[in-house]
């Protein structure tokens, strides 16, 4: 039985492949019309303002590639219809902060606590949820060590913590053509495998459809990118990792599975403290990646070494897991 969900999940990773491909010469010259193109700031790596004008909000692309993926391989599945909704919720706050930027020139997007709220919202409904609707239970699993922890009500705050922090921690490590494509492609696969060892095995077909799409594209998103995910795209996979992981109990191991995302969050949380307090940087520039560019790196050279990164992440997280 489980065996054919394997292989469900291999159909659905073609499939998103396929069909993120197939939609790629067509929406792009769409939001090329629109006249969706990426703002670039002046203060980043001079090298990004040939970026500038490049149609963002691809990430309805990813979007549309895991749904009919998932759906056409998972079915009904009460657990993958709840990731794709969550996916969907935060892809549409970010799509929502790419229309005021890039429509309405507004190059903020959505205001901060506008931003907050909405998440908040999403993500307590989520939780409430997993609780009580999908039986998720409490407790929590500690990698390496196995133990477990019953947090009772506590793990509803924990889990809104959990999806707004993945959320966000995506979105702060899509600044480069590829990065965010790659290095989710190697968390979505790992989270798949253990969907599947925790008896979740619609989640693997989910991960699968994750997967074909990163990939799929990335056949537009490499260097030099012809299109940007935007928040729409980098939100929605923020969101649909942290589902997957709080649904299959390896919501701890995440850190270490997507431990590119918290290396680039946590520079952006020093880097504002030390400049706060002392008025001095630790980095060349946040998020991670541009102080590597900053530093002389091609950008190639520094989304290489991070999808490099992203690999031994897993393996580490996988390793934790005691699976490997």
């Amino acid at each position: 039985m489980f065996n054919s969900y394997i292989n469900y999940a291999i159909f659905a990773a073609i499939a998103a492949i396929l069909i993120s491909i197939a939609m790629g010469p067509f929406m792009i010259p769409f939001l090329t019309r629109l006249k969706v193109g990426q703002n670039i700031r002046e203060e980043g790596p001079q090298t990004h303002l040939a970026k500038a004008g490049t149609p963002t909000m691809g990430g309805i692309i990813i979007i549309t590639a895991v749904m009919v993926a998932s759906f056409l391989f998972a079915g009904k599945s009460e657990r993958v219809l709840t990731a794709v909704l969550v996916m969907l919720a935060f892809g549409g706050i970010g799509f929502w902060d790419d229309y005021i930027k890039v429509v309405l020139k507004r190059s903020l997007g959505l205001r901060a606590r506008e931003k907050v709220i909405l998440q908040l919202l999403i993500a307590a409904a989520f939780a409430f949820f997993l609780v009580f609707y999908l039986n998720r239970g409490t407790t929590i699993v500690i990698p390496f060590s196995g133990a477990e922890f019953d947090l009772g009500w506590w793990y509803i705050p924990f889990v809104i913590l959990v999806v707004i922090g993945t959320a966000n921690a995506v979105n702060l490590t899509d600044g480069l053509d590829g990065l965010v494509s790659g290095v989710t492609f190697f968390v979505v696969v790992a989270l798949g495998l253990l969907a599947y060892l925790t008896q979740n095995a619609n989640l693997t077909i989910f991960c699968g459809a994750l997967a074909g799409a990163c990939i799929g594209f990335l056949f537009f998103n490499r260097y030099p990118a012809r299109v940007f995910m935007g928040d729409t795209g980098s939100m929605a996979l923020g969101g649909a990792i942290a589902a997957v992981a709080t649904m299959t109990g390896t919501e701890i191991a995440l850190v270490l599975l997507g431990g590119v995302y918290v290396l680039e969050a946590l520079s952006v949380m020093i880097q504002v403290a030390s400049f706060q307090t002392t008025g001095k940087r630790v980095f060349l520039m946040s998020p991670l990646h541009h102080h590597f560019e900053l530093k002389g790196w091609k950008e190639t050279t520094v989304v290489y070494f991070f999808w490099f990164l992203s690999f031994l992440f897993v393996l580490l997280g996988l390793w934790g897991c005691m699976i490997i």
